[in-house]
This record gives structure tokens, C-alpha cells and sequence, in this order.
């Protein structure tokens, strides 16, 4: 998507928060329709030296022309800015991305799904336990390591997260590597493991279509009656 596709995104997003249906939008208690103002030139050089990787042309290209954050698909896009001299993306769960590793490709491949065979196995039934408290205390334990392999950091490096649907359930752009420019769903929380959004014809979904999908969707709902 060029910069001239952009042109009267946010002129579209400001006119639909404004409109009789904008309460009916999934999401919108979170961002309220507002957005960020776009970030000038030398604002997204700075970020980009920071976090020592210039990010996906369509997500570029967004944060210059329609805003550097704000309204938009789920409970919106997490805002990048600068605190107190550092660049970071702002939002419920934007911490798991590691930012001293945007750089790193983001990996190809998900957790050995052996491993994830073997720890399904492990999982503890409460009929093998007598006591209510033993079969707590095996069920964290066993939490613990099947979070320290799903939730393990190394799996996200060269991405960031930058909407929250709710529950835990999140979505990341994908900043280097093969993947870089597409959109992954997290439902983790939910136990089901990272995957890249496509489309119906099963093309990686980049940050563009994301959006502007969203936009689309969301000017098409009717009108309330009466």
C-alpha cells in the first residue's frame, strides 16, 4: 500500500466515530475512535534507529499519513511513543514484545511438536489424585512448563504486538524475517498456538488489509433504526 492509498484513511475513521453506528463496532470502548497524530519524519527515523530495524512499509506509511496509533481493528492499534526519550508501543500486553530484538528474524517455525505431544500427555487428571490440594499443586507445576515453552520469548523476537482482542487473545505484526509485514493472531491464552492470519485465499494477511479490512466492515454496518 503506497502513501497515496492512505490519503483520507483517517478523514474516513474520524467521520465514522462520528456517525449514529460507531457505538455498534466491536472494540470500541478501548480506543473510543480516537487516534494518535501521525508521527513526523524525523519521529519514525528516531524510532526506527532505536529499535535498529525500519519497519514494514504499509505499518510506515500508516504511522506518517493516518496516525501513530489509536482506533482501529479490535480494541485498537497500540500507540507507539516516546518515554522519556524511548520509543515503546503502548497497550495491554505490548511488554511481551522484546524491543532490545526487534532486529532478529521472527523465527519460522513454532514450538517442536513432539515437545507440545509430550507435555499434552503430562497434563494431570484430578480423578489421579486423592487429595484436591495435590492435584492444585501438579496442575500449576504443570502450567508453568507448558507456559515456559509456549509463552518462550525467543518465539517472538522481530515482532511486536499491536492490538489486544480481549481475554489474552492478541495480534502481532511481524517486523523481519520471511513473515515480515504479516499479521499473526495470538490465542495462546486460550491454548492454541501462534498463527498467521490469512486471507480466504490463503495469502498472508499484512498490515494493510488488516486495517483497511476493518474500516471496511465497520462502514458497512447499517444504520440503527428509528
Amino acid at each position: 500500500m503506497t502513501d497515496e492509498e492512505w490519503t483520507g484513511v483517517r478523514q474516513r475513521v474520524e467521520a465514522l466515530g462520528a456517525s449514529p453506528q460507531s457505538s455498534e463496532v466491536f472494540g470500541v470502548l478501548g480506543h473510543k475512535w480516537a487516534l494518535e497524530e501521525p508521527l513526523g519524519h524525523a519521529e519514525l527515523a528516531e524510532l526506527e534507529e532505536q529499535i535498529k530495524v525500519r519497519l514494514p512499509e504499509e505499518f510506515r506509511s500508516f504511522l506518517v499519513h493516518v496516525g501513530a496509533g489509536g482506533a482501529g481493528p479490535a480494541y485498537g492499534v497500540f500507540p507507539v511513543r516516546r518515554v522519556q526519550g524511548r520509543w515503546r508501543w503502548e497497550g495491554d500486553g505490548a511488554e511481551l514484545a522484546d524491543l532490545s530484538r526487534l532486529a532478529e528474524p521472527f523465527p519460522e517455525q513454532g514450538p517442536d511438536p513432539k515437545l507440545l505431544e509430550k507435555l499434552a500427555a503430562e497434563q494431570p487428571e484430578e480423578e489421579d489424585f486423592e487429595e484436591t490440594e495435590e492435584f492444585d499443586d501438579a496442575i500449576e507445576a504443570w502450567d508453568e512448563r507448558w507456559d515456559g515453552v509456549m509463552f518462550n520469548p525467543d518465539r517472538t523476537v522481530g515482532a511486536v504486538v499491536l492490538s489486544t482482542r480481549g481475554c489474552a487473545l492478541r495480534d502481532w505484526l511481524v517486523l523481519t524475517g520471511p513473515h515480515r509485514g504479516t499479521m499473526w493472531s495470538d490465542d495462546r491464552a486460550d491454548e492454541v498456538d501462534l498463527a498467521p492470519r490469512l486471507n480466504d485465499d490463503g495469502t498472508p494477511v499484512t498490515f494493510a488489509h488488516w486495517y483497511t479490512d476493518w474500516l471496511h466492515q465497520a462502514e458497512r454496518r447499517p444504520e440503527p433504526r428509528g
